[in-house]
């Protein structure tokens, strides 16, 4: 025997054990709903529910100011959100102002040889790279949330610019960052963030180490005073080593890793004494850079000044003539080298680098400023927003594109930066930089730039995770090793495809084959088929749950009742609906009940009556309904 019509559970109204009226109708029974997850978001938290829950015991109501007392904070004003320097200038003081002028000075020593390097490597001359970092340092002081981000040139984006702007005019690198920065801003405005969540975290680690790579093996030619191009064989790469700079090259790298060393160095006793010279060993390791790039620069210039230009016997940086930024659309349209370049002419030369450098560029910001955010609260829109402004701002002034540097915000965090004003100070003394030391970059040694950028970059390699990943999910192993090598092979931008690509075909996968456990399950003299999820169904994985259920009743020969776990349904939608019905109403043929288990009461509402398909929350419940048709069998076994 079926029940004709559709029961719902849920909390009952209740006094001393006995149902009471509701809405003044005797003998009702109201469900009263605290919260429904797969309801609308206005209507999860409400007060009506709240007093649903509290109205209980001994028929007198216990009043609480649900509203009051657990009501969203208020957002700030959206201008304080969007120039945000509004929402922390105020309290701004002398005690915060000292610890950022400390920060940004250290920056500064640390991100002028970094930018003349990261230049190098795109292939640009040396002012290209300080252009970027002042103007970065500056327009995050306004709009950054993050005091530990630095925004500038970066191994990432300069291994991007010369991928994508090899052989071709520095006019092609301006428009591309003012590109980057537009696709940036839009990603920001359109609360786009979500795209950088479909790159999982092994491709993110093997993009990041095969970009790291692609950086050792570009510059191993100049530590070493090599001057061929292209792919020479072994014989012909050592053939053509230069003494001269493989000694100043290989020099710097064990100075660098020498330098790197004391921040880590530990006295037995804790004076105050120790803490001071712990401290100056800690700002010589954070300024080895400058120091590299200055004392090879000092030892050039004396050369120069005892004989000529001509004796030197190392590889030297170009000569730059005039390096004070000017302010100046991008070149939209150029003549070079006796062609004139339209716009449709440096999109076409670009290709996917307006997509791929600013995915690239948010995928950095956003990993750095989640490593550093402090409350938790991360704004990722607005530190899109931001870095879209930096390079919109940066083609102004003739930048290359950039992003965030985990080694720039690790020195922030160690020189205890406390806001983003710190970049006031920084982007100071690159101006100063370019405006007094513009003529002695042609004395700093190529060998010593790359060994900057090797020291800089080697520790990126990260291979640990191949073997923990082989260990633990094939999956994730292949996609690291595939986005490696296609990464090296192909290029970055090809690898970082690749990754994304595969990451999304597993996805669909799961989402179309999603894990159901069935079993045979018996509690006391009751039995049934339990048929339960495993991960989260949506309409793609209904024809696989709908297989599950009829191979359940096929297999158990139609013989005991089948209870569906429904708490994994996601997006529960006419798709699902269609399915329970045709299913309900194979097992209703075959006499077979059907028990949807944790069903919010929303979706319940979707489905029609049907005599065989009963719901429930709770196991007592599951256990009413089993003892019922155990019941109801027998007396019909007894009538015939």
């Amino acid at each position: 025997m079926r029940w004709p019509r559709k029961h719902t559970f849920g909390l009952w109204r209740s006094s001393n054990g006995a149902s009471k009226a509701s809405n003044n109708q005797p003998g009702g029974a109201t469900v009263a709903t605290i919260y429904d997850p797969n309801c609308e978001e206005k209507e999860k938290y409400t007060l009506q529910n709240g007093d649903e829950f509290y109205d209980q015991g001994n028929g007198q109501g216990h009043t609480v100011d649900v509203e009051g007392k657990y009501s969203k904070p208020k957002q700030a004003h959206w201008l304080l959100r969007r120039i945000y320097i509004l929402s922390w200038i105020r309290s701004y003081d002398r005690e915060r102002a000292f610890a950022d002028l400390i920060a940004g000075i250290t920056l500064g020593l640390t991100i002028i040889p970094q930018s003349i390097a990261y230049a190098a490597l795109a292939g640009l001359s040396s002012e290209y790279g300080l252009y970027s970092a002042f103007i970065g340092s500056i327009i995050y002081v306004f709009f950054g949330t993050i005091p530990q981000v630095s925004i500038g040139p970066t191994s990432l984006m300069a291994i991007l610019t010369l991928q994508f702007c090899a052989d071709k005019p520095v006019q092609v690198v301006i428009v591309l960052a003012f590109l980057a920065g537009l696709v940036e801003l839009a990603m920001g405005v359109f609360q786009l963030g979500f795209i950088v969540s479909f790159i999982p975290d092994p491709v993110t680690k093997a993009f990041t180490s095969g970009t790291a790579v692609i950086v050792v093996f570009a510059q191993i030619k100049n530590l070493l005073g090599v001057r061929m191009k292209g792919f020479p064989s072994l014989g012909e790469f050592f053939g053509s080593i230069k003494p001269s700079d493989a000694a100043m090259g290989i020099s710097c790298m064990v100075v660098l890793l020498s330098l790197r060393l004391l921040s880590q160095v530990k006295f037995k006793q804790d004076t105050p004494l120790t803490r001071r010279l712990k401290k100056v060993l800690w700002y010589i390791s954070i300024s080895r850079n400058a120091l590299v790039v200055f004392f090879t620069g000092l030892i050039v210039f004396i050369w120069v000044k005892n004989s000529s230009m001509a004796a030197v016997p190392f590889a030297l940086s170009s000569k730059v003539s005039s390096a004070m930024p000017s302010f100046k659309l991008p070149p939209f349209a150029f003549e070079y080298q006796n062609r004139t370049y339209v716009f449709t002419d440096i999109l076409h030369e670009l290709g996917s680098g307006i997509v791929v450098v600013p995915i690239v560029a948010v995928l950095a910001n956003v990993a750095i400023a989640k490593a550093f955010v402090t409350d938790g609260n991360l704004d990722a829109s607005q530190e899109m927003l931001t870095l879209g402004l930096c390079n919109i701002a940066g083609s102004f002034f003739s930048a290359m594109p950039t992003c965030g540097a985990f080694t720039r915000s690790a020195v922030s965090q160690a020189s205890g930066v406390r806001t983003p004003m710190a970049g006031i100070y920084t982007g100071m003394i690159v101006l100063s930089a370019l405006s007094i030391l513009t003529p002695y970059f042609q004395y700093i040694p190529k060998a010593s730039l790359s060994a900057v950028l090797i020291a800089a970059v080697i520790f990126m390699i990260d291979l640990a995770p191949v073997k923990e990943l082989w260990q633990t999910n094939k999956k994730d192993f292949f996609s690291w090793m595939g986005s490696f090598i296609i990464c090296l092979v192909a290029g970055v931008e090809l690898g970082l495809l690749f990754g994304i690509v595969l990451s999304m075909v597993f996805i669909l996968l799961r989402l179309g084959n999603p894990k159901i456990e069935v079993s045979l399950k018996k509690h006391e003299s009751l039995t049934y088929v339990h048929v339960v999820p495993h991960s989260d169904i949506y309409y793609t994985g209904v024809d696989t749950l709908r297989g599950e259920l009829r191979g359940a009743c096929s297999l158990y020969r139609n013989d005991f009742p089948v209870v569906l776990d429904c708490g994994r349904f996601m997006q529960f939608d006419a798709t699902f609906t269609e399915m329970l019905k045709a299913v309900s109403k194979e097992m209703a043929e075959n006499d077979v009940l059907l028990i949807l288990q944790n069903m919010s009461l929303k979706v319940q509402e979707m489905l029609p009556v049907i005599g065989n398909v009963r719901f429930c929350q709770e196991d007592s419940q599951l256990v009413s309904h089993l003892q019922q048709e155990k019941e109801s069998g027998a007396t019909l076994d007894a009538k015939l």
